[in-house]
């Protein structure tokens, strides 16, 4: 029995959800349940959410948790993070405790441009092109005003228009290369409506320049923003006396800072190892990327190749000891908005703003990249002494007791068991046993 259905996205949502309870789950009411259950018992705050993407049967959530004693800039903030993995928020915690009693963090925006791209084919001499192009550079700014009025006039706008050839890469393809400044927007709007119209301006124009006209006409391929926004910058970092650290497990001082910049050193030129690291680094990063309502897939993607940029995939975090002075700093490319999208629509999202004191872009840049120093701090310093699972297994300690049922009895229990004895799925499960024995 086929599967297809043809004119799904005009069904009602309840139309919608009884044929995927009917084809795909028998029609079993228990499958039906778990969707209306996750429906926001506030009608108009479930349409709200019904009407952020297509095609909406249900809720997805995440929980949303704060991390505080944050001190950034020798600002104190509490702030929000939405993520599903245990030990993530406890981390970073109590990396904010750890360096707020050693000034706190500083972090600095290094740039904000972003960035545009007209792709086109043109298979004519490239000196006729270039001429073509400067000559009607103005007319890409005059034909776009309209687009940029708003822009402009909050200090923002088109930085930059450049024609950049790339035949020896493949044949006839060329770009208009735009940077922009979109202020406190994240501007993927502002910038793809700014380069179709230069596209449309691109065709029109040849069409009727001296040089360009009788010749095959310029193809249009695509007008897209970019997500690798490597002038889009921002550095976070601690530093302090090696002094001032503190003794950890049958290590000095000294000799946990010299172990922790080997470990950052380690992801520096091993892939397999760089990849695990940044990963946690986006823990922390994802987590406020998605409670203020921003973009976590275009962070990800221009982060991560950042993290690519000599030719090989190494860590984004660096760590060194100069003289007794140990530092550990963060750099990474960051496109985010604090108008716009879903800060201005929806309620956690809004609440999260607040709680940063409803920052500008660029501050929440810093906040961000912190976030993640403070979970890569974390997650390094437990696998320099004690190793990750200690504390990782600890905090999935009530996921695992959810997982086999166990009630409040019996989770009270296993927390005082497992205090002193290490956290695995079988070892949980054995004890739950000899407990109800």
């Amino acid at each position: 029995m086929s599967k297809n259905i043809a004119g799904f996205s005009r069904k009602t949502k309840e139309e919608k959800i009884e044929w995927l309870i009917t084809t795909y789950f028998g029609g079993n009411k228990d499958a039906k349940q778990t969707l209306v259950s996750y429906w926001n018992s506030d009608d108009k705050l479930q349409q709200l959410h019904d009407e952020f993407i297509e095609n909406t049967v249900s809720n997805f959530y995440l929980p949303l948790g704060v991390a505080p004693n944050f001190i950034i800039n020798e600002k104190e903030y509490t702030i929000p993070m939405v993520i599903e993995e245990s030990s993530v928020i406890a981390a970073a915690a109590k990396a904010a405790k750890y360096w707020g009693a050693r000034g706190g963090f500083r972090a600095t925006v290094l740039g904000q441009e972003k960035i545009g791209q007209v792709h086109f084919m043109y298979t004519g001499a490239p000196e006729k092109l270039f001429s073509f192009f400067n000559s009607i550079e103005a007319q890409f700014h005059q034909d776009s005003a309209s687009i940029t009025k708003n822009m402009n006039a909050r200090g923002g706008g088109i930085s930059s228009l450049t024609l950049v050839d790339k035949t020896l890469e493949l044949d006839n393809y060329y770009q208009i290369h735009v940077c922009f400044n979109t202020i406190d927007s994240m501007g993927a709007n502002f910038i793809n409506s700014c380069l179709e119209q230069f596209a449309k301006t691109l065709v029109r124009e040849a069409a009727i320049h001296a040089d360009l006209k009788g010749e095959e006409p310029i193809e249009i391929v695509m007008s897209i923003l970019s997500n690798y926004v490597p002038n889009c910058l921002v550095r976070a970092e601690v530093r302090c006396t090696i002094d001032d650290l503190e003794p950890e497990e049958g290590l000095t001082k000294r000799e946990f800072a010299e172990k922790f910049v080997r470990a950052v050193e380690i992801a520096r030129i091993e892939p397999h190892r760089a990849v695990t690291h940044n990963k946690g680094i986006m823990n922390g990063i994802d987590a406020v990327v998605l409670a203020t309502g921003n973009d976590f897939r275009a962070v990800e993607a221009g982060i991560h190749a950042y993290a690519s940029r000599s030719g090989q995939y190494r860590s984004l975090s660096t760590a060194t000891i100069t003289e007794d002075e140990f530092c550990f700093a963060l750099e990474i490319p960051l496109a985010v908005g604090t108008v716009g999208g879903l800060t201005n629509l929806h309620p956690l999202v809004k609440w999260s703003m607040q709680l940063l004191g409803n920052p500008k872009a660029s501050e929440l840049m810093e906040l961000i990249a912190v976030a993640g120093l403070a979970q890569n701090f974390g997650a390094l310093r437990s696998l320099v002494t004690s190793g990750i699972q200690k504390g990782h297994m600890k905090m999935h300690l009530l996921n695992i007791l959810n997982q086999l049922n166990a009630d409040a009895t019996q989770k009270e229990a296993a927390v005082e068991h497992f205090k002193t004895t290490p956290v695995s799925f079988s070892a949980v499960t054995e004890f739950l046993k000899a407990t109800n024995a």
